[in-house]
């Protein structure tokens, strides 16, 4: 009998072990080199997965560079606070193609990126860079004008992760006018990456950009953009859906195909926005380039669902003259669907209008933010 008992002691001590040893083997499959510092959050994560606290408010003294093959988790809750000393443009959180970013807020606890000044402003710090593997028309391999990220391919599936509740403020710095932070940049990103529920605050650029690619992206809140609010180019192949507008500086919505090949780039900008209200703003927003800047080519721009608020400029779209631009509006490539727009609003010239010509509430609730942006307050 002691000896069964003393087996049986032995065998279970044995499954111990290996319970042990498979999860530390387990958690070595995921382990990083990068050292994590909660007051000085900088650097590249070359390997592994590297987990943020969120019972921690990290400072960003640097660009933070997800490199292929790492990941980034950052859970429901966390703050990332921008380094109040350090030049604006050396501040960044950059995501390589074949590497993951996982933003997992939630609407009760979204993860907050922001100014770490005590009187914050646009511009304090560059913003949020993702790059993929999905198609662009400017060529397999380009160059994002900020990180410096090699991004495009031909992976219109591919994934960076996911971003879920996110709160994004006082972005934009610049290194020049040509060269300049978005408050999320989308640089060939493919439509296994989740977007959903960002909110971009001051950014002193665009509010969103995506160049290229085909990720689709949801709910949507973009709040005073001292460019463009939501900006898409570059053979962009997705849907925007629930976009909520207000603060606008130049455009409401920028879409464009190819600025150095507006006609001939492939493929061509098919761009569906559903959903989609545009509010001005106050008197220091000018919304100089109307509600929709058709750009460049243009390419096939689709609104369903479009609210344009009254105080917004009487031209609803500016239109590129170029050769490009010219074809598609003719082609019937710039459409409208069901739509209200303000009373300052008279010229409709450029898109195809079509359904209901009153009533549409854009975002959800016309003019003031709509409930599924609530999270926002």
């Amino acid at each position: 009998m002691k000896k069964s008992l003393f087996a049986m002691a032995a065998i279970f001590g044995l499954a111990l072990t290996s319970c042990s040893s498979d999860d530390n083997n387990k958690s070595d499959d995921n382990k990083s080199s990068f050292v994590l510092k909660v007051d000085d959050l900088k650097g590249n994560i070359n390997d592994g997965v590297v987990t943020l606290d969120p019972t921690q408010t990290y400072t960003l003294t640097g660009g933070l560079v997800v490199k292929g093959g790492a990941t980034l988790v950052i859970p429901a809750g966390t703050v990332i606070k921008s380094s109040a000393t350090a030049e604006a443009t050396s501040l960044y959180i950059a995501v390589e193609r074949n590497a993951k970013i996982n933003i997992n807020g939630t609407a009760a606890k979204p993860v907050i990126m922001t100014s770490g000044k005590a009187n914050p402003a646009q511009s304090d710090w560059g913003g949020l860079i993702i790059a993929g593997n999905a198609k662009v028309n400017t060529g397999d391999n380009g160059t994002s004008e900020v990180g410096g990220l090699s991004y495009g391919g031909n992976d219109n599936a591919d994934s960076s992760g996911n971003i879920n509740f996110l709160k994004i403020s006082y972005t934009g710095s610049k290194y020049t006018s040509e060269k300049e932070y978005n408050g999320v940049s989308f640089f060939g990103v493919g439509s296994g990456t989740v977007v959903s529920d960002i909110y971009t605050f001051e950014s002193g650029d665009d509010g969103i950009e995506f160049f290229g690619g085909a990720v689709n992206a949801s709910n949507l809140t973009i709040i005073n953009s001292y460019d463009d609010s939501l900006d898409f180019a570059d053979g962009w192949q997705g849907t925007a859906t629930n976009v909520y507008i207000k603060g606008v500086t130049k455009a409401g919505v920028e879409g464009s195909t190819n600025a150095k090949d507006p006609s001939g780039a492939t493929p061509m900008t098919n761009a569906k926005i559903v959903n989609v209200s545009i509010v001005k703003g106050g008197a220091t927003f000018l919304a100089d380039e109307k509600a929709i800047n058709y750009k460049e080519g243009g390419g096939k721009q689709a609104y369903t669902n479009l609210y344009v608020a009254d105080g917004m400029p009487a031209a609803l779209a500016k239109l590129s003259t170029d050769a490009g631009a010219v074809a598609n509006i003719a082609a019937g490539n710039f459409t409208i669907a069901n739509y209200t727009f303000g009373a300052s609003v008279t010229d409709f010239t450029g898109p195809k209008l079509s359904g209901t010509t009153t009533g549409a509430l854009g975002a959800g609730a016309g003019a003031e933010l709509p409930t599924w942006a609530n999270w926002t307050k």
